[in-house]
């Protein structure tokens, strides 16, 4: 006779690994099921590595459509869309559009702000536990190549002070003093001395090490091919492996999650954001903190001996091609603000894609459905999937759990376009 609790977590990222860490603490058993080898490649592993309490401001905000539209002309563009006449991605943007006004932002952003903080509160704790992420405290730069932007970011800086988030407005000559490691040409930027960085792989392999040294189960190159339900609950998945039976399951699934909840009859809106990053291995210059180069929509994360250059948000449909003006658009956009960095540094340098899971108004869906008892919904991050992982998977095991959740999270609900 089964005593413990058995969870069933779809999804392997940072999301899904998050939610097993909680999960174990509360002593249930644990199985993870991926798509993907254990050695492969997802979401969590390539991206930028930033925990960013600044980032308080969804992606659905206003003004982001009209320049999308307008960086539709422009293949090198770091913001663009994929036309198309699908039903499902005329609702999305709809809904989107809809959703990019400045209520919707103030009423995010004290949520964002809450949920970010306490993420890096436990990215702190892991990190002291052995969880080893190569977390680095040294806060982020916004930089900024022109005077107007630089207001602004000015603007936006207050509007974090006001959320009891620290922000400075700095001279090109506070960037020099606070990072002399690196050689900018920019007209300032904003420090943020909460945000962190860490290694993204280095975080995944040793966070998935310590579940295993703690009994969970996963089940790699696994793909879900449906679901037994028995009333309003879910008995079990149907994979490629064979079924797996829980008494509670959890939904992290990503950009792959719409596809995989349509056989539960659930509504979940969500396009794929196409974002890249070129890592290199020894850099000309290497900067102590990590920045955004605001203009070229930049990452740029120093991560051990290496360097990291993330960008782009291409919304479509999921598809891993790799489109080199994008590329370019990148390299192109660092030079602007780092003059040492040249093009031929990136030779030889094999880029890195990832899908970021987007809805419709920017933020994520974690909660339980009102049509199954037994599942709960964690996905749907966008570019803030590393940076919300720990709060996302605590918050998950406290509704598995029945307990009040330490963040009030209905505006996260993933029943929100059920209707």
């Amino acid at each position: 006779m089964r005593t413990k609790k058995e969870i069933v977590i779809v999804g392997g990222g940072i999301i899904g690994l998050s939610t097993a860490h909680f999960a174990l603490t509360h002593g249930w058993d644990v199985t993870i099921v991926d798509r993907i080898a254990p050695d492969g490649d997802n979401c969590s592993k390539g991206n930028s590595g930033m925990i960013v309490p600044s980032h308080f401001v969804p992606l659905a905000a206003p003004g982001v459509m009209g320049h999308a539209i307008r960086w539709m002309r422009d293949p090198e563009s770091p913001f663009s869309l994929n036309p198309s006449l699908d039903l499902e991605m005329l609702k999305w943007g709809l809904r989107f559009y809809l959703a990019s006004t400045k209520a919707q932002v103030d009423q995010a952003a004290p949520l964002l702000r809450d949920l970010n903080l306490a993420s890096r509160e436990w990215f702190i704790k892991w990190s002291e536990d052995g969880i080893d992420g190569g977390l680095a405290k040294k806060g982020l730069l916004m930089l900024c190549a022109t005077k107007d932007t630089l207001e602004e970011e000015a603007r936006l800086a207050q509007q974090a002070r006001d959320l009891g988030i620290p922000a400075e407005v700095l001279s090109p000559r506070d960037i020099e003093i606070l990072d002399p490691n690196v050689t900018l040409e920019v007209q300032g930027g904003v420090y943020y001395p909460k945000d962190c960085h860490l290694v993204p792989g280095k975080l995944i392999a040793s966070l998935r090490s310590h579940l295993e040294s703690r009994g969970a189960t996963f089940r790699w190159n696994t793909h879900i091919t449906g679901w037994n339900c028995r009333g309003s609950n879910i008995v079990s998945l149907k994979t490629t492996g064979g079924e797996i039976a829980g008494d509670e399951f959890v939904l992290c699934g990503g950009v792959w999650t719409e596809s995989l909840s349509r056989d539960l009859r659930l509504k979940l809106p969500m396009l794929a954001g196409k974002g890249y990053s070129l890592t290199l291995p020894m850099p000309i210059e290497r900067p102590a903190v990590c920045s955004i180069l605001c203009e070229a929509r930049v990452a740029v994360t120093p991560m051990e001996d290496q360097l990291r250059f993330g960008g782009t948000m291409t919304l479509g449909k999921p598809n891993s091609v790799i489109a080199p003006e994008k590329i370019q658009g990148i390299i192109k956009g660092i030079a602007r603000y780092m003059p040492r960095f040249k093009p031929q540094h990136f030779e030889g340098v094999e880029p890195w894609v990832g899908l970021r899971p987007v809805t419709p108004d920017g933020l994520p869906y974690i909660g339980r459905t009102n049509r199954w008892n037994n599942l709960t919904v964690a996905t749907g991050h966008a570019m803030m999937g590393l940076s919300l992982g720990p709060i996302t998977g605590q918050l998950a095991a406290q509704i598995i759990a029945g307990e009040k959740t330490t963040i009030p999270i209905g505006q996260l609900s993933p029943d929100r376009y059920a209707s």
